[in-house]
């Protein structure tokens, strides 16, 4: 079976510390001229409200994702170190109004 969003080994082992969980979403950026993007971010954490999100279980990981990002070929991984550490989401789609 296709995975819901590809998640490489460095991400899973920090989503496993965090907790377990992400949370796959567009998050709205605002251009200094107008204009709006939205762009697809992961937290290693569960949503506020699950009802807005599926739900899938992927390397016992519980992914929260919003229906219009997944099977999209999207790749999570991990960048920063130390306290800095971050998830970002690769092969991002951009929907602009």
């Amino acid at each position: 079976m296709k995975h819901v969003i590809e998640i490489d080994s460095d991400a899973i082992d920090f989503i496993k510390q965090q907790g377990s969980a992400v949370t796959v979403r567009l998050s709205p950026r605002h251009g200094c001229c107008g204009g709006l993007a939205n762009l697809a971010v992961a937290e290693a954490q569960s949503p506020n409200a699950t009802q807005h999100y599926q739900h899938h279980v992927q390397e016992n990981i519980s992914i929260y994702i919003a229906p219009e990002l997944a099977h999209q070929g999207l790749r999570i991984s991990v960048e920063g170190w130390w306290k800095f550490r971050h998830l970002y989401v690769d092969g991002t789609v951009i929907q602009s109004k």
